[in-house]
């Protein structure tokens, strides 16, 4: 029995790992956490019984903890009740699926606890990977993770091998791949939405209509995989089968191959190193009609090159990229900017941050809130 806190248990990531616990057994939970869906974390502790249930949100904490006064689980509130909760409770697994830059902390909390994190937060390696990296040499912990195209190269690398050629990303491409550029100027965040192959939360949906998500995914890969950003390809593959790719030096290639469904992934990352049978659909091949790729248009999307550039720059740059892409996607759900803007922005306050090169947890909340107020005052620098 594996003991298991679950952080951000109401989202989309949160749900769907449940639904694998349910499905394949052998996990407690011991800790949930949300940031103020109270009614769907209420009935989630009703069903799991964990040690902890903490609420980021102080409205949600409240009613929460009047709903679950009558059990023995402790109703907590905010950051400081999640990172108490790791310290008090034996885990073996944390599933990070907190959205953002918020679950940089726990993330990192739990690596110096040296429990092993599967990862469904890809900003805390993009604005943190320095200093995960830092922890993980220290304690040991592992980092496995949960998205499908990191998954999938995991699962392609063989150990230790010389011969690595290329990591090969793959990108859906969202629902304006096809648009042409004079296309994107009126888009509405209901149609970037409107993903064609993933059901996703609203955040990650509108990156992969940026491709800012698979940037983000190239920072990511550069850090869990040790690997040169010149050697991080991305294509476009519309179908979303192939979730990545390995290319070696003798000219072969591994791909990881399934359905668009996160839960696979999350149950590798569940029960890492073993693999284990369910009852999930599977990939019929004989269904596939074809298998596309093409190279991604960099000046119709420049979030990816956006990530490329700052990646390769580092030093404290992609802590302003994350945060600033948070508020940029903010304001574009909030029609206070478009779709176009988004990129802009992003630009705009990279160009006024002075990056340094070393930097602690504290430094990096002090970027991160500087970061997010510059981008909230974008309308009055134009």
């Amino acid at each position: 029995m594996k003991n298991i806190a679950l952080l951000g248990s109401t989202g989309s990531i949160g749900t769907q790992t449940l639904q694998v616990i349910d499905e394949i057994k052998g996990f407690k939970i011991q800790i949930l956490s949300a940031h103020k869906n109270t009614e769907l974390i209420i009935q989630q502790a009703l069903k799991y019984q964990p040690q902890f249930v903490i609420l980021t949100d102080e409205g949600s904490f409240h009613k929460a903890k009047a709903a679950l006064e009558h059990l023995p689980i402790n109703v907590m509130l905010g950051i400081d009740g999640i990172l108490r909760s790791l310290v008090e409770t034996e885990l073996d697994l944390v599933v990070a699926a907190i959205s953002g830059a918020s679950g940089i902390q726990p993330t990192l909390k739990a690596l110096e606890l040296g429990i092993n994190v599967a990862l469904a937060n890809k900003e805390t390696i993009v604005a943190a990977g320095y200093l995960a990296e830092r922890i993980k040499v220290k304690t040991g912990a592992e980092i496995i993770p949960v998205d499908s195209e990191h998954s999938a190269i995991m699962q392609c690398l063989e150990p230790d091998s010389q011969s690595l050629e290329k990591i090969i990303l793959t990108a859906s491409g969202g629902p304006f791949w096809t648009y042409k550029h004079e296309d994107l100027y009126n888009v509405k965040p209901k149609e970037a939405l409107k993903h064609p192959n993933w059901n996703m939360g609203k955040k990650i949906t509108i990156d992969s209509a940026t491709l800012m998500n698979k940037g983000l995914e190239v920072i990511e890969a550069h850090w869990l995989f040790n690997v040169a950003y010149d050697k991080i390809d991305v294509v476009i593959h519309p179908q979303s089968i192939i979730h990545s790719m390995v290319q070696y030096g003798d000219g072969s290639f591994l791909a990881h191959l399934g359905l668009p469904d996160m839960k696979v992934p999350i149950q590798y990352a569940l029960t890492y190193p073993n693999r284990i049978n369910n009852s999930f659909p599977k990939l019929d091949l004989t269904q596939i009609q074809k298998l596309e790729f093409f190279a991604p248009d960099h000046a119709k999307f420049p979030c990816l090159s956006l990530a490329y550039h700052v990646g390769k720059r580092g030093e404290t740059l992609p802590i302003v990229l994350n945060a600033a892409n948070e508020v940029a996607v903010e304001l574009f759900l909030e029609e206070r900017i478009s779709f176009l803007e988004i990129p802009v922005l992003i630009e705009t306050v990279l160009e006024k941050h002075n990056p340094f090169l070393e930097y602690s947890l504290e430094d990096l909340l002090e970027v991160d809130n500087w970061a997010r107020m510059e981008s909230r005052q974008y309308k009055n620098m134009r």
